[in-house]
C-alpha cells in the first residue's frame, strides 16, 4: 500500500534588514495578488503621510516636553544627592561629637592620674598622652566646623535647585497643555487614520510589512512607496522616481503602468507604483 509523504512548507523568517529588493522574486503568487499588495502598500503609505502631517502640527513640542522632563529628573536627582550629602555631614558631626566625648573621658582619667605620679618620667608620659588627646579633640572640633559650613553651602544649593525645579515644572506644564490642546484637536482624525492603517497592515504579510517599515524609517521623507515624478498639469506622470528623482528605464515604466509587478527603484530601493491601480 502506497503511503503519501507529507511535505512541510518552509517559512522564511523575517529579516529586519530586508528591503523590497529581496522580495521581488516571491512578492506574490499571481498578478492579481501582486496588484492587491501594491494597492494596499500605496494606500498604507498615503495614510501614514496623513498621520505624519498631524504629528508635524505638534512641531517641536514633544521634544521640548521630553527635554524638560529630562532636565527635571536631573535636577531632582541632584536635589536628592545634595540631601544625602547633608545627611553624611550630619553623621560626621555626630561621629566627631562622640569622639570628643570619648577623648574628654580619657583626658579626665589622665588628669586624675597626675596626682598620683611618683616620678618625672611618668609625669612626662601622662602629659604626652594629654597633649595627643588634645590634638585629636582639636581635629574633631575642626571637622565639625567644616561639616557645618559644608551643610550651609548644601542648603544654599538646595534653594537654587528648588528654584530651578519650580521654573522647569511651570515650563513643562505650559508645554504639556499646549501639546495636549493640539493632540485633542486632531485626536478624532488621528484615531480614524490609525484604524485605516490597521486595516491596511492586516492585509500584508509580515515580510512585506517589515520591508515597508524599514525603508520608511530609513528615509528622510518617510516614503517607502512612491509614484512617478513629476505629475504634469494634464495629469500625466513623468519618468523619474518620486523618492530620489532618478530617471526610470522605459521597460520599468511599462511594468509600473501595468500595476502587476513589484518595481523597485535601482537607486533608492523604494517601490514605484502606478497610482491609478
Amino acid at each position: 500500500m502506497a503511503t503519501t509523504k507529507k511535505t512541510t512548507k518552509v517559512v522564511t523568517p523575517v529579516d529586519e534588514r530586508e528591503t523590497f529588493v529581496s522580495l521581488q522574486k516571491n512578492f506574490a503568487e499571481s498578478e492579481q495578488v501582486a496588484q492587491e499588495k501594491l494597492k494596499t502598500l500605496y494606500e498604507l503609505q498615503a495614510t501614514d503621510m496623513e498621520i505624519d502631517k498631524l504629528v508635524q502640527l505638534r512641531g517641536e513640542l514633544p521634544e521640548e516636553v521630553a527635554e524638560l522632563e529630562g532636565e527635571l529628573d536631573r535636577q531632582k536627582a541632584k536635589y536628592a544627592r545634595t540631601e544625602q550629602m547633608i545627611e553624611g555631614y550630619n553623621q560626621n558631626i555626630e561621629d566627631a561629637k562622640r569622639q570628643i566625648a570619648e577623648l574628654e573621658e580619657e583626658m579626665e582619667k589622665y588628669r586624675s592620674q597626675l596626682g598620683n605620679i611618683t616620678n618625672s618620667r611618668e609625669y612626662d608620659s601622662i602629659n604626652k598622652e594629654l597633649e595627643n588627646q588634645g590634638l585629636l579633640k582639636a581635629i574633631a572640633e575642626k571637622n565639625i566646623g567644616e561639616a557645618r559650613a559644608a551643610i550651609e553651602d548644601c542648603k544654599a544649593d538646595l534653594d537654587r535647585i528648588n528654584d530651578a525645579i519650580t521654573i522647569r515644572e511651570s515650563d513643562l506644564e505650559a508645554k504639556k497643555q499646549e501639546l495636549a490642546g493640539i493632540v485633542e484637536s486632531t485626536a478624532k482624525e488621528e484615531s480614524a487614520l490609525e484604524e485605516k492603517r490597521k486595516a491596511f497592515t492586516s492585509k500584508l504579510d509580515e515580510r512585506t510589512l517589515s520591508a515597508y517599515e524599514r525603508i520608511r524609517n530609513s528615509t528622510h521623507n518617510h516614503l517607502a512607496v512612491v509614484t512617478l515624478f513629476p505629475k504634469n498639469d494634464d495629469g500625466a506622470y513623468g519618468d523619474a522616481c518620486g523618492g530620489c528623482f532618478h530617471t526610470i528605464t522605459p521597460q520599468r515604466l511599462i511594468d509600473i503602468a501595468s500595476g502587476k509587478k513589484l518595481v523597485i527603484c535601482e537607486h533608492c530601493g523604494r517601490i514605484i507604483v502606478n497610482p491609478d491601480i
